[in-house]
């Protein structure tokens, strides 16, 4: 077995958009996270995958300062976006989670319209000069979810009358409203019907031609589906990151050979 520093693939990759060093968190006394390294692209799906507790969903709420809201949580070591640093004190978490948005878990929407739900992002940001403005943001949002056409006829109805799979699409289209330059999804598609799943999924693959997509996902074969760039996390470790194919087919580490082959996990 190797050490537990991170196997990183020599793949050339033209537009790094976040970038990771020496990344520690712990929660009080407990080091959930350990020296994590890690360079994610633009205009890509990167996945994140491991067993439970791993700590994948704490390191990507690191991206967006998330892990800020938790009292005991304490994060250490250097996160840029664009070179950025996103942890410099002068800047406004509200203003970072505009630019790294976020989709959750299990559908989340306000319990508002539809409309407002969307609205919602652009008008605390100040985004639209006046009420056209804002329809325009709010049906580009929308189409970019992948559900203008199933809700363009009852924006007005509540937001939590949809479907699970329409709830999650229209949480992406509030998560892209702000015009975020990345986008962060916990395990997106967990609470959805395999129909649900698949569509949410084509949507992925359709907004990587925008956004920088993290993806955390505990479906190995989700991540080889909708990722062209997969990081593989144990006992708060970044074993091995990679090209996707490569790290299904061919990892390095004896460790993610393991966790794809369902010895551990």
């Amino acid at each position: 077995m190797k050490d537990t520093t991170v196997t990183e693939r020599a793949v050339q990759m033209d537009d790094i958009k976040i970038s990771a060093r020496g990344v520690q968190v712990y929660y009080g006394d407990n080091h959930a996270i350990k020296d994590v390294n890690v360079d994610i692209a633009d205009k890509t799906v990167t996945a994140f995958i491991g067993p439970s507790g791993c700590g994948k969903s704490t390191f990507l709420r690191c991206l967006n300062r998330m892990n800020d809201t938790i009292d005991v949580c304490r994060v250490e070591g250097d996160i840029l976006l664009d070179g950025e640093d996103i942890y410099d004190r002068r800047v406004d978490p509200v203003q970072l989670r505009a630019k790294v948005g976020m989709v959750f878990q299990k559908p989340n929407p306000f319990p508002k319209s539809i409309y407002d739900n969307v609205a919602y992002g652009p008008r605390i940001h100040g985004l639209a000069r006046n009420k056209a403005d804002l329809d325009e943001i709010v049906e580009k949002a929308l189409r970019r979810g992948a559900i203008w056409d199933e809700v363009k006829d009852r924006l007005h109805a509540p937001g939590t009358g949809l479907s699970g799979g329409q709830q999650q699409r229209l949480c992406i289209a509030r998560a892209v409203a702000t015009e975020p330059e990345v986008l962060l999804m916990d395990e997106p598609c967990s609470a959805l019907d395999p129909i649900a799943t698949a569509q949410v999924e084509e949507l992925i693959d359709e907004l990587r031609t925008r956004y920088s997509v993290v993806i955390v996902t505990h479906s190995m074969q989700q991540a080889a589906r909708v990722s062209q760039r997969t990081a593989f996390f144990h006992l708060g470790n970044l074993v091995e990151y990679g090209d996707t194919d490569q790290i299904f087919t061919n990892p390095e580490d004896s460790r993610t050979e393991a966790y794809i082959s369902g010895r551990i996990g």
